[in-house]
This record gives structure tokens, C-alpha cells and sequence, in this order.
């Protein structure tokens, strides 16, 4: 069953090519169920709009400028709701790791557009809800940080990271002398790194090992691990027993 008027969906639709574009608001006219309330040409300029309109549906392609569609679901947490239009069957698998609701292979059928659309209206729940289940999907290790900071998208590399602290419902990721902010938590990030190369001293820092100088011991259960830069970072008791037997 379709939703009501009372219910539409409202769709953004990302794509670099104008005629793709088209086609895919052509095919959403048939359907007065759906309301389109923006559209993207590139990656970027998406990550901003389902910030601004937290779209319940998303017509995303892949290969885009500044960002590609996977670099957007990164930087936004958004899963749910996600309809990837793209050329490169490549990216399949991955699409379908991150439970999108259906992938499009360009050239795709009118036929095939309505079948992903009635999937999503199955599927329509809120935004959020998946959130937690999905970005913590076991993959290859991180190899970098996409951080959005007003119109800017810094990318970090792993590499660079002298380690991270937890802020709230943010990270501080600390990288080459400067502090990044990321929506993220703490017990996420971990599970994505390389464990052969990061650790979680304390509940709210982990650290690259590559940066770790030494261990600092002040009274008598307290420590801290001496980094690089210089910065002190608090080291639990347990904390203390995985260095241990890492260094």
C-alpha cells in the first residue's frame, strides 16, 4: 500500500549527470506518493543537503566529484532509505552491505525503478533506526577519516593520527598538531581501526601506537601514555594491562 498525502516520502536525487537526473524525476512524476525536494550534482554539495532536508529517500549515485556516494553515506551516518543509481556494478556488494534498499545498473527500466520504489515504501522506517547495527558491519580496516567542517571535507589518513578522544556524542580526532571533530562514537571507531596499530587505553581515548614515547606512572595507580607531540594521555587499569602486553 501506498502512503498517504498525508505521508509522502520526500526524495533528493545525487547525480553528476544531468540527464540521469532527469530520467529519474520523469520516473518519480508516475508516483504522487513521492515529493522531490532537491537535487545534487555532486557529492559535497549532498553530504549538505540531506543535512539540511533529511530526505526520507535517496537516489544516489556513485562515481561522483569531491565525494562518491559511499564517501556521502560516511560522512552522514545515513543508511536507510538509500537507492543507488550507478553505472559500475562493482560497488554491489558494498552496496548491499550498507542494506541499501535496492541498487540500480544504469541503463535501468521504468519497470525496474518501480520495483526499488515499492521496496522502499515496504521498507520506510524512520531515518535513524538501523543506525548502530549498520556502520558497525565488519569490513577492512580504516584507512581514513572523512570530516565535514562547514563547507570544508577534510581527509585524514590513519597514518597521521596521534590518537583520538571521545567529546560527548563526538570525537576529537588529534592528527599533524590539529583537532578535527567527527559525530561519531568512540566504541564505533574502535571496531574500525587496525587493532594491530590503534589501542583503547582508557574509555575515552584510543591511541596510535606508532606515536606512543613512553609510559608515565604518577601516584600509585595512575598512568599516563606520553605521545609524540608531547600530549599526556590517561590510561586506565586496564588500559595499562593491554600496553602491556602490546609494547
Amino acid at each position: 500500500m501506498k502512503p498517504t498525502a498525508e505521508r509522502r516520502l520526500r526524495a533528493l536525487i545525487v547525480d553528476d549527470e544531468e540527464l540521469a537526473r532527469r530520467l529519474v524525476r520523469e520516473y518519480l512524476a508516475a508516483h504522487d506518493d513521492i515529493e522531490i525536494v532537491g537535487e545534487c550534482d555532486n557529492g559535497l554539495d549532498a553530504v549538505k543537503r540531506i543535512g539540511e532536508l533529511a530526505p526520507e529517500l535517496i537516489f544516489l549515485d556513485i562515481q561522483m566529484p569531491r565525494l562518491s556516494g559511499l564517501d556521502v553515506l560516511e560522512l552522514t551516518g545515513r543508511r536507510a532509505g538509500v537507492i543507488f543509481t550507478t553505472a559500475y556494478d562493482e560497488h554491489a556488494i558494498k552496496a548491499f552491505e550498507l542494506h541499501a534498499v535496492d541498487y540500480l545498473l544504469k541503463p535501468f527500466s521504468r519497470a525496474r525503478f518501480d520495483d526499488a520504489l515499492a521496496r522502499a515504501r515496504t521498507l520506510h522506517t524512520p531515518v535513524a533506526a538501523g543506525i548502530d547495527t549498520l556502520v558497525s558491519r565488519k569490513e577492512a580496516p580504516l584507512e581514513r577519516f572523512l570530516i565535514r567542517d562547514r563547507d570544508q571535507v577534510h581527509v585524514i589518513g590513519v597514518d597521521g593520527v596521534e590518537c583520538i578522544e571521545a567529546q560527548g556524542d563526538y570525537l576529537a580526532v588529534i592528527a599533524d598538531g590539529r583537532t578535527y571533530l567527527k559525530p561519531q562514537r568512540i566504541s564505533e571507531v574502535e571496531e574500525q581501526l587496525d587493532p594491530r596499530r590503534f589501542l583503547r587505553v582508557h574509555r575515552s581515548f584510543i591511541i596510535n601506537l606508532e606515536f606512543l614515547q613512553g609510559l608515565e606512572r604518577q601516584g600509585s595507580e595512575r598512568y599516563y601514555a606520553r605521545l609524540r607531540s608531547g600530549k599526556r594521555v590517561p590510561v586506565s587499569r586496564s588500559g595499562y594491562e593491554r600496553l602491556r602486553q602490546r609494547v
